[in-house]
């Protein structure tokens, strides 16, 4: 449905996408993800039609989505995007603002659909408060229940859940993600939180150097990173005889070769993630009790 061909964007001048191409399926979840600066926001802003191409041609389904060289109102009835700027209306209620735009012909089923809506986001004990009174996590999730209300095709989300404390990030994934499989709505999302992506994405894109270095299952990524800088994206991990190792694959056993010095030993909850010395340099594994510094020990590599 979503067709990326040869896409290459300049911004003043500057390469920051390089011949993107790839492709998204009806319903599908695609994140992208990336270091600072890789160009993520920017592709989303370049899928939108927020920006014209250098070169190259966006289509969902066969209508090709242009720039603001082209369309007046920048922007498409089948797409919505999320950015994170929230854009929304201060002084009006989080109802107001998610059926602004839905129609006042059939009253019923348009606050059948605010208060589903509503629910999504976790929001219900805002429904009626003014928006310039929420803090900058519930102005994010009514961006994204706004977002849902005339149910797009596509769904575009820049850092979706970045002003949203642990305390609702959680649920409140599950039940954004959900939404979107149940209405069969294609959703890309640029994050950098792998916690975003695991459990919920069907696929990943790796941009680096303003190019797609990996376009793959998120499983065929942690399992087989091909660089350090997608191994950094799931966690900790070592370099160990050239090889990209997790601290989680690193296991204390009674005799190896690989032995190393205990350095200090940080709380992770229900593991401690140990940093040792190895030949002077520091490795990290998992261990369920923690490690007085100094101690050697033997580690084994599970994979």
């Amino acid at each position: 449905m979503l067709h990326v061909k040869n896409l290459t964007f300049s911004y003043n001048k500057i390469p920051v996408l390089k011949d993107i191409s790839f492709n998204g399926k009806q319903g599908e979840n695609i994140a992208i993800i990336g270091e600072s600066g890789s160009g993520k926001s920017t592709l989303l802003k370049v899928l939108y039609g927020e920006y014209d191409l250098d070169k190259g041609h966006v289509f969902w389904k066969d209508e090709e989505i242009l720039g603001p060289k082209f369309n007046l109102v920048i922007g498409y009835d089948f797409m919505k995007y999320v950015a994170q700027e929230f854009d929304l209306m201060p002084y009006i209620t989080v109802e107001e603002n998610i059926g602004k735009h839905l129609s006042r012909f059939f009253p019923e089923e348009t606050q059948q659909r605010i208060d589903e809506l509503i629910k999504v986001v976790e929001l219900e004990a805002f429904a009626n408060t003014k928006v310039k009174t929420l803090s900058g996590g519930q102005k994010q999730r009514v961006a994204l229940a706004r977002a849902l209300a005339k149910q797009p095709e596509i769904l575009l989300l820049d850092e979706p859940f970045s002003h949203i404390d642990n305390f609702k990030k959680q649920s409140l994934r599950r039940k954004v993600f959900r939404y979107l499989k149940d209405k069969n709505i294609t959703c890309i999302v640029a994050t950098h939180d792998k916690d975003d992506v695991l459990g919920f994405a069907d696929r990943m894109i790796v941009l680096n150097n303003n190019k797609i270095i990996v376009n793959d299952l998120p499983e065929m990524l942690y399992k087989n990173p091909k660089t350090p800088l997608i191994a950094s994206f799931f966690g900790e991990f070592n370099i160990i005889n050239g090889a990209i190792v997790y601290a989680n694959q690193l296991k204390i056993i009674e005799s190896s070769d690989l032995k190393v010095v205990v350095k200090q030993s940080f709380f992770k909850g229900y593991f401690y993630l140990i940093e040792a010395d190895l030949n002077g340099n520091s490795i990290f594994f998992e261990n369920q009790n923690k490690l007085e510094g100094g101690i050697e020990v033997c580690l084994s590599i599970i994979k």
